[in-house]
């Protein structure tokens, strides 16, 4: 059977008046979301942003980790895997065109993981594919989402 959920954002910009020869908009918007803080975002600085706010690129490059540590943890508790701690120094590459545009070429996440069992370290690490196989944001993405992981014991 398969579920639909429906997920609902709000976006709010306004220009505060520029000189007319400025030929670039202020990026800093709002992002709402019923009953959660709002999202003060702007555009990354290469992209002459505000480099203090988060930007479309950190959020989606966050959105795959957190997405990912999420189906890790329910495959781990699925094998019976206890695990003490997960951290994760990922990073993505965006590539740009001439013209403007660009497009995210890959993603490394780094895992590293600290489990309780010894007999389950070599699957722990293999479980990785299993949790990106299920991710919901890596399977949106039309770049690949490698990892580089690492295990340990407690």
């Amino acid at each position: 059977m398969i579920f639909k959920h429906l997920f609902k954002v709000a976006l709010s910009w306004g220009n505060a008046p520029q000189p007319l020869l400025k030929k670039t908009y202020n990026k800093t918007h709002r992002i709402s979301i019923t009953d959660k803080p709002d999202l003060i975002i702007s555009a990354a600085k290469a992209f002459k942003g505000d480099s203090a706010l988060y930007n479309p690129e950190d959020l989606l490059l966050s959105s795959l980790v957190s997405c990912h540590m999420m189906s890790y943890l329910y495959v781990c508790a699925q094998n019976n895997i206890e695990v003490h701690s997960y951290t994760d120094q990922a990073e993505a590459t965006l590539e740009t065109q001439p013209d403007g545009s660009g497009r995210f070429t890959k993603v490394v996440l780094n895992p590293v993981v600290v489990i309780a069992d010894p007999s389950k370290i070599e699957l722990a690490l293999s479980l990785h594919s299993k949790a990106n196989k299920l991710c919901f944001i890596a399977n949106s993405c039309n770049f690949p989402v490698t990892h580089n992981a690492t295990c340990s014991l407690s």
